[in-house]
């Protein structure tokens, strides 16, 4: 195992997302090279779309991870990368299918079309957001995949929220119904979604608990675009840096992701 390929993941995700890097530091050792690995890739297929104007382009980055991952589920080496490298390494090749859908996903990120409905917004959260934590949840110990979708959800629709400003900016359309009662029930319903799955804890094994830590920002992120909608416009959904810190270190040490 290269001990600088899994470094570099760690150094990727810190920089590209460090709110997801302050949840792996708080799994237990064993599991960060799995969680640092994965969230690298999943950096580095997220940020594919934008980094060209050129949709052919973006189209041709997100295939190469594609076709890396399916290397990987035929059990062949892919193409390098330190991250490919450390995938290679943690990765089950039954794994490799549900990060191909992921990437398959991102490709909506390329265009500006809307989303058709509200089946298409739900299928892109679950496939961005529930595939990356259903494999690590997998490969640490299993759990019940119902749990999983619904926290997925939450912590998806949170994140997308947070990102509507610059979906805005460059001309997306992210909501299928922007109104401020709309997103309100928008965010009430991942708060639902939440809660239920926080009721199942008992049905993720204790081992792959700690890769739920990272839906830790989507209740406080739900419940902020709930009491004020129009919040989503202006980047004012995260808690302060003291609280964020403090409600992970809270979820670590309790075990109530």
């Amino acid at each position: 195992m290269a001990e600088a390929d899994f470094i570099a993941c760690a150094d990727l995700v810190q920089r590209g997302d460090p709110d997801r890097f302050m949840a792996v530091m708080a799994a237990p050792v064993a599991a960060r090279d799995l969680l640092f690995a994965l969230y690298a890739a999943n950096v580095e297929i997220a940020r594919a779309p934008w980094v060209t104007q050129e949709e052919m382009i973006a189209e041709m980055r997100l295939q190469w991870w594609r076709d890396a991952f399916e290397a990987l589920g035929q059990g062949r080496e892919p193409r390098g990368s330190e991250v490919t490298a450390a995938l290679a390494e943690v990765l089950p090749a039954d794994q490799a299918g549900l990060m191909d859908q992921l990437c398959a996903a991102r490709r909506w990120d390329i265009y500006k079309d809307p989303f058709e409905d509200a089946a298409d917004f739900e299928g892109y959260l679950q496939d961005t957001s529930s595939n990356l934590l259903q494999v690590a949840v997998n490969v640490l110990g299993g759990g019940d995949a119902d749990v999983v979708r619904d926290l997925g959800y939450a912590q998806g629709l949170a994140n997308f929220l947070r990102a509507i400003p610059a979906l805005e900016q460059s001309g997306r359309v992210p909501l299928l119904d922007g109104r401020p009662e709309a997103v309100q029930a928008l965010a009430a319903g991942g708060l639902e979604r939440l809660a239920r799955a926080r009721r199942r804890r008992s049905d993720i094994h204790r081992d792959a608990a700690p890769v739920l830590l990272a839906g830790w920002l989507a209740g406080p992120v739900l419940k902020r675009a709930v009491d004020n909608p129009m919040a989503v416009l202006d980047e004012a959904l995260l808690p302060s840096e003291a609280a964020k810190r403090f409600g992970l270190m809270w979820r670590s040490v309790s075990g109530r992701w």
